[in-house]
């Protein structure tokens, strides 16, 4: 199972293997403080891309297609993480203020379709 949570709400047994998916440091977060246990900046969203974005340059649709094609170029680190996910929960953390839209929903849509060899 995958899932996704915020980086500023709180851990629970309930999340299983917790990968933080933002290419940045969340802001106010310190290291020490966030229970993670891996740190995946490969399958984040390019630096142009995530502006474009964030600037309102493009919309979520445009996003969201753009950030597959980008995606499509690192499957093998995804079957990787799907295949952690058939065998645990996994939980994508992120630190976007919009839970409805961004960039660790597409991920964990993406890695929910990928075929695990």
């Amino acid at each position: 199972m995958i899932q996704c949570k915020r980086v500023y709400d709180d851990a629970s047994k309930n999340d299983g293997y917790r990968i933080l998916v933002d290419r940045l440091w969340p802001r106010g977060v310190r290291k020490a403080d966030l229970a993670f246990d891996e740190w995946c900046k490969i399958l984040t969203p390019s630096s142009e891309l995530r502006k474009a974005f964030h600037g309102e340059t493009i919309d979520f649709a445009s996003f969201s297609d753009a950030y597959r094609e980008e995606l499509a170029q690192h499957e093998d680190e995804g079957r990787r993480i799907a295949a952690l996910a058939a065998q645990q929960t996994v939980t994508l953390l992120y630190s976007a203020k919009n839970t409805g839209q961004n960039h660790a929903l597409v991920l964990a849509d993406w890695l929910r379709h990928l075929k695990i060899s």
